[in-house]
């Protein structure tokens, strides 16, 4: 069987599943259920320093984005980070640290960008026994009014300062949590590398305002007649995470700095897909929040029954695997040709793949008297949108065309499908442009 003990950045753990810094990983009572139902770690909820009490609202602290059937597709929270007491919350780490030590126990830090406070929170955490530490540059709401979270995270200068800090007055291998609320994820990525991070984790909340009460006229959630902004996190943030996950594993400043990957992980395949890559271990909030800590077990098991399949034996033979296959725009191959083909046997005769391509593509799809849909080769440019808005699985897919045959689109012969567009016309260095 598949091996899932995980070795990240010299943190061991039974496998690569942790819970984020959330509410999940607030306190001791909540830590303990999740080692229990089988987490491999957790990193326990922001601390911050020891002086004025962090207070949060007494109110809704979650928005929420839903889909057709009610299912969660994304959380906005305008939750602080811990208000419970420095000592209590460390005292707590020293014990399920105490009593869970083949665990990872990695306690998230935000304190003002000022050396001194860095200096007196980091031996307080190493004294618990904690495996490391992540350092929060990615709050987008609240803290980062008051100069740190995002603030600092949108800083590259902040962070490799702040970095060398942590690197210099801790043994504790650091973590750097970074805000995806930036134009380019590799600048701060380089900073926290430069800095001397052992590893980066992202994507922390998007900064989002998810829904207005049209009776307040306020964003919601609301507190009495007002609302703020917030961090949206869950399922429908998982494609941003991944491009940014990419982004820092394909780009050659970065591309030795290990990743614990965050955002919309929900199944043990979103987890498989963030750790191709580029992510050594993924980090769990959502789902966890979505459906309770036995959700692990799924992914468990479903991870390991999938590497079974693949006859892979260790996560690490994972991690990076999709980094070389990832391009961009220019490098595609432009001789590839495929068509959609339904399949009239799965067919329920709906017609959403007719009016998305009658009306908004490339009239592709023909409907018989008899109301029968059947792709006209001819016009189809393989977009897939068919294939997208189809709601039956399967019924509709993308057909790769043979080197030798003809498009009937273009009535020229498909060249090599698999190699790179290097022959292609529009290649302005290729031997047919010139």
């Amino acid at each position: 069987m598949a091996d899932l003990t995980s070795n990240f950045i010299g943190i061991k753990s039974p496998n690569p599943f942790w819970l984020a810094s959330a509410p999940p990983t607030d306190k001791e009572y909540n830590v303990r259920r999740a080692f229990e139902a089988g987490w491999g770690g957790v990193v326990w909820k922001t601390l911050g320093e020891d002086g004025p009490p962090i207070v949060n609202v007494n109110g809704p602290r979650y928005g929420a984005i839903w889909g057709a059937d009610r299912r969660l597709l994304g959380l906005n929270n305008i939750e602080l980070i811990t208000d419970r007491p420095l000592e209590v919350n460390l005292r707590e780490i020293k014990s399920v640290k105490k009593d869970y030590p083949d665990r990872a126990v990695v306690v998230s830090l935000m304190v003002p960008c000022e050396e001194a406070a860095w200096k007196k929170i980091l031996p307080l955490v190493e004294e618990t026994g904690a495996d490391g530490v992540e350092l929060n540059f990615g709050c987008p709401h609240g803290m980062s009014e008051r100069g740190m979270g995002s603030a600092v995270g949108q800083v590259p200068e902040y962070i490799e300062m702040v970095t060398r800090w942590v690197k210099a007055n801790s043994r504790m291998p650091c973590i750097v949590k970074l805000t995806p609320n930036i134009t380019d994820i590799r600048r701060p990525a380089e900073a926290a590398h430069a800095g001397g991070a052992d590893a980066v984790s992202l994507i922390n909340t998007i900064n989002s305002i998810v829904s207005v009460d049209l009776d307040l006229f306020a964003p919601q959630p609301t507190i009495g007649t007002k609302g703020a902004h917030g961090g949206y996190c869950g399922p429908a943030v998982k494609p941003i995470a991944l491009n940014m996950v990419a982004e820092i594993a394909r780009n050659q400043l970065t591309a030795d700095l290990p990743i614990s990957g965050i955002g919309g992980i929900t199944t043990w395949r979103d987890a498989a897909e963030f750790m191709a890559l580029g992510a050594g271990n993924v980090q769990v909030c959502t789902a966890a929040m979505t459906y309770g800590f036995k959700i692990v077990e799924e992914m468990i098991s479903g991870l390991s029954q999938w590497m079974d399949e693949k006859a892979l034996t260790d996560t690490a033979q994972i991690v990076g695997r999709a980094v070389p296959n990832c391009s961009d725009w220019q490098n595609l191959n432009l001789n590839y040709v495929a068509k959609a083909k339904i399949d009239q046997d799965k067919c329920i005769n709906c017609g959403r793949c007719y009016a998305a391509c009658e009306d908004t593509s490339h009239q592709a799809i023909a409907m018989s008297e008899d109301r029968t849909f059947s792709v006209i080769d001819e016009e189809c440019v393989a977009c897939n949108l068919c294939v997208n808005v189809c709601p039956v699985e399967d019924c509709i897919t993308m057909e790769p065309m043979k080197p030798g045959s003809v498009d009937p689109r273009t009535g020229k012969t498909v060249q090599d499908t698999h190699g790179d567009w290097t022959t292609h016309p529009n290649n302005p260095g290729s031997v047919a442009a010139e």
